[in-house]
């Protein structure tokens, strides 16, 4: 029996920078990749079939990628996590020396780890895990009394100057000397998907290309440009990010490579991106240190106490791009067509169901990862616990988008109105932002709420949560400071 380094692919999808991979290689001995698809989890935790048949592509694509390196990637079909054991230890007794991953973070997928860990020592197999979702590994990052940071902008001033320390390490491709089959006769592949993903590359090359045109051609205009849906302003990576085809140290370690000193200029292009970035960190490095918020709980507890209106029908509503309110719907329609949402939108949408409609975020967090092709649970959570003043850095309550003037200042002559609502074309730029009342030529939704009367609910029912008297309610601000929502 030839012995062998077994590495569990998961949602680190690409052979470049891949710790795992790397540290097999480096043993000397052969190494064999396993992807395990387990659909009945995937659909447990909400993952959009966008996302699942752009990991099922990913994988076939990789598997291709790896034998050109010596290395066979089996791509086994299971249904659920609990199957994972079991499938990794027939494959181990096959003569592996060790079991190499990198860690995920979420609850469920540690329960996971730890029962295969069990497996694989029961059969003498050792298993080593590799941190490397993060630049900065989760509680790396502290302040100097050696607390987790709960706001964002410290976090991020000791996030910079830990870069600036320890610098970054990007990994080559793994290099194998021997290569070796292994018998999964016994296994059943992993289906294709349904192509619904098809307008997304996902050889890797093409991906890092993706990566390094942006840094070089249009990361300088991302802080003017990433707020208009109407152009192509941001980077439209995160369904990468969120399956492993690039890791965050390539995207730092390109943007350093490319942009240079800027990354680190206030308000440039770069130093914008490399904050949202960092965003990404700082919800991950969350979730670690605050598990609650895997069971969907509000970062600020006390907000456990607001009293949802939960109206089922403004809810349908709001999924199915009908409200009313153009750029929501034009937004939502973006969302359920292509998998995918411009990030100044997440922000408009969320704000819109939580403070306009007064429904609970987590039913807006749901439908979006059940939707997004770049569905992160991290991510996904952290931008809507912002959107609803629930979580970490928290817009103050009273802060509430109007979803006109947004429209009015970010798609302003209504070009991506148009585009997903041609029942409004021929409208002029102002009717088509706020329709009301509707021309007879016109078929489109009456308003389900009126704005300011909705916003004046909102504040109430905050106030009310926190004990507060509803007498005086504050001003609506012209300006909301704006957080992290994915879609970069």
């Amino acid at each position: 029996m030839n012995a062998f380094q077994l590495v569990w692919l998961r949602n680190d999808l690409r052979h470049y920078d891949n710790a795992a991979l790397f540290a097999a290689a480096q043993t000397g001995l052969p190494v064999v990749a396993v992807f395990v698809a387990t659909p009945q989890t995937w659909q447990q935790h909400d993952m959009a079939p966008i996302k699942q048949d752009l990991i099922r592509r990913r994988v076939l694509a990789l598997k291709n990628e790896l034998a050109t390196l010596g290395i066979q990637l089996l791509a086994i079909e299971a249904q659920r996590y609990s199957d994972c054991a079991a499938i990794l230890q027939k494959l181990a007794v096959q003569g592996a020396a060790g079991l190499y991953a990198q860690t995920e973070y979420e609850l469920r997928e540690q329960h996971r780890d730890q029962t295969v860990t069990q497996a694989m020592n029961g059969i003498g197999v050792s298993c080593f895990w590799y941190d490397s979702q993060c630049v900065m590994p989760p509680g790396s990052v502290r302040s100097k009394t050696g607390d987790i940071y709960k706001v964002f902008t410290p976090f991020k001033k000791t996030w910079l100057a830990q870069l600036q320390h320890k610098g970054l390490q990007v990994l080559g491709k793994p290099v194998v000397k021997s290569s070796i089959q292994l018998d999964d006769s016994g296994l059943p592949q992993m289906h294709p998907g349904d192509n619904s993903s098809a307008a997304w590359p996902v050889a890797e090359q093409q991906v890092l290309d993706l990566l390094r045109s942006f840094c070089r051609e249009r990361v300088q205009d991302y802080q003017q440009a990433r707020d208009f849906p109407a152009i192509n302003g941001t980077s439209t990576l995160s369904p990468y990010f969120a399956i492993g085809v690039i890791s965050a140290q390539q995207a730092v370690a390109r943007l350093q490579a490319e942009a240079n000193t800027t990354m680190l200029q206030d308000g440039s292009g770069a130093a914008v991106w490399l904050s949202e970035l960092i965003w990404r960190e700082f919800y991950k490095h969350i979730l670690i240190a605050y598990p609650q918020l895997i069971k969907h709980r509000a970062f600020q507890a006390d907000t456990e106490a607001i009293v949802w209106g939960n109206n089922e029908a403004w809810f349908a509503a709001w999924c199915e791009g009908r409200t009313g309110y153009p750029i929501v719907d034009a937004a939502m329609r973006q969302l359920n067509q292509t998998g995918w949402m411009h990030n100044r939108l997440r922000m408009i949408t969320a704000s819109f169901l939580v403070k306009d409609l007064q429904i609970d975020w987590r039913w807006g967090e749901r439908y979006f990862m059940s939707k997004l092709i770049d569905g992160e649970f991290a991510a996904n959570n952290g931008g809507w616990q912002w959107a609803a003043s629930t979580g970490t850095d928290a817009a103050p309550y009273f802060r509430i988008f109007n979803p006109v003037t947004q429209s009015e200042k970010f798609d302003p002559k209504g070009i991506f109105l148009q585009k997903y609502l041609p029942e409004l074309k021929g409208l002029s730029s102002k009717q088509l932002h706020w329709p009301h009342p509707l021309p007879m030529s016109v078929q489109y939704f009456r308003p389900v709420v009126d704005h300011a009367k909705a916003r004046l609910r909102t504040l109430a029912m905050f106030k009310a949560a926190r004990g507060e008297s509803a007498d005086s309610l504050p001003d609506e601000p012209a300006q909301l400071a704006l957080g992290s929502s994915d879609g970069l």
